[in-house]
């Protein structure tokens, strides 16, 4: 489960140094909802993707 999150952190990392400098004091709080958005997308799109194979 670390590994699966450490994985989701270095992604949300890299999205958000694209934006937001890595100095900004609130780097960590919006590399978190980059981070959410990234689970909330994973999941939405299993739920897609598993319904599409149903039918």
């Amino acid at each position: 489960m670390g590994a699966i999150f450490r994985i989701l952190f270095i992604a949300a990392g890299a999205i958000t140094a694209l934006f937001v400098a890595r100095d900004a004091l609130n780097f960590t709080i919006i590399q978190t909802f980059v981070a959410v958005l990234l689970v909330t997308a994973i999941v939405g799109l299993g739920s897609f993707w598993s319904q599409r194979r149903k039918t």
